[in-house]
């Protein structure tokens, strides 16, 4: 009994070393081939595509068919504007739009009638250039019975008058018809045109005014939850003023701010895994979908700026939005703002996917 104590102390000085050895280079190897190639932080949240609606046109709120955090499906009536004053508005714009028909029917009308009184000028040119050449050859053989001694000279003096009466008629017949055909060609140019863009005109505002009739009712463009109802009855609102936001918590994603030193390796279409705040030990799968275009610094209300004064160099994050693949039945439970610790694993490709790793103990951002 007195051996067996300091052999077991003897095996144990041997053996821990061992293991300790022994994990260490387990451990060692893993970050070598994978490990390493993970980047991580904890500077992301859930994000959606949050919809704010503000009305269109303005006036008081006659109905307010949603609550706050309520579910509403794509096309849902929300909210109901009172449309006494637009409703009239349409009414006037048809009657300007019928108006202006009925005075292009009009202009119509009037070239059918133009279209006649130039064939009518047509026939009296006619009769009147067939009567001028019936007096010619009357005046023609007076004159000739004049020279024969056979007719007096008064009846050369009346063919003659006859003759550029007829003249003169033929002159006046003329005259008349091209003065309808230029009163046609008024008709079909200048007056259409203007009766044309004046009928126009008036479709576009009754277009307008139905738009405008239209948007007193207030439909959810897309399927979420309602958020931050500013709605309320009675009330009288503006054109741009925000009324409620939509939130599709069917589509949510996480945006990560990662160090720019960490995007090194980062691509578009890497792997992914994101544990939730809110519901610990339930990581969800993703991918990479987009690297943002430019730090947050960028995009912030008053951007730095590093040209001027001292400089202190402070590491910059970029935007990495990661779509999830699973929800691990979390659909619906997520919500944008929830915090979120987010993994990536660089060493794959959207080409070479990497199988799911064992999770690895590392320095969060």
């Amino acid at each position: 009994m007195t051996d067996a104590a300091p052999r077991k102390k003897n095996i144990l000085r041997v053996l821990i070393p061992v293991l300790v050895l022994g994990a260490i280079g387990v451990y060692g190897t893993y970050w070598y081939k994978t490990g390493r190639f993970i980047q991580s932080t904890d500077n992301a949240y859930v994000k959606a595509d949050i919809s704010v609606l503000t009305p269109r046109v303005g006036g008081e709120i006659t109905a307010v068919h949603v609550k706050d955090n309520q579910a509403i499906e794509f096309n849902e009536l929300l909210i109901e504007i009172d449309p006494s004053d637009y409703a009239a508005k349409v009414e006037n714009a048809r009657a300007a739009v019928a108006q202006a028909e009925a005075a292009l029917a009009n202009n119509g009308q009037q070239r059918e009638l133009q279209h006649s009184l130039i064939a009518e000028a047509q026939a009296n040119w006619n009769a009147a250039k067939a009567s001028e050449q019936q007096m010619r050859r009357e005046w023609e053989r007076a004159d000739a019975l004049v020279k024969d001694g056979v007719a007096t000279h008064q009846r050369l003096d009346n063919a003659e008058g006859a003759y550029k009466n007829a003249v003169a008629n033929v002159e006046h017949a003329a005259a008349a018809m091209q003065a309808s055909r230029q009163q046609l060609g008024a008709l079909s140019q200048s007056d259409r045109a203007r009766l044309d863009a004046v009928l126009i005109a008036a479709k576009a505002q009754l277009h307008l005014a139905e738009i405008d009739l239209a948007a007193t009712q207030i439909r959810a463009p897309i399927a979420g939850t309602v958020g931050d109802l500013a709605a309320r009855l009675g009330e009288r609102t503006a054109v741009g003023q925000r009324l409620l936001s939509l939130v599709p918590l069917d589509k949510v994603y996480v945006e990560a701010n990662f160090k720019e030193t960490q995007l090194t390796r980062m691509s578009v279409g890497q792997r992914a895994e994101v544990s939730i705040d809110a519901f610990p030990g339930r990581p969800l799968a993703g991918h990479i979908e987009s690297v943002s275009p430019a730090s947050g610094a960028e995009f912030a209300l008053l951007p730095a700026q590093n040209a001027t004064g001292n400089f202190t160099k402070i590491v910059q994050r970029v935007p990495v939005k990661i779509v999830l693949d699973d929800g691990a039945g979390l659909h619906g439970l997520l919500r944008p703002g929830m915090s979120v610790e987010a993994k990536i694993f660089t060493r794959a490709t959207a080409a070479t996917p990497v199988q799911a790793e064992a999770p690895v103990p590392d320095a969060k951002s």
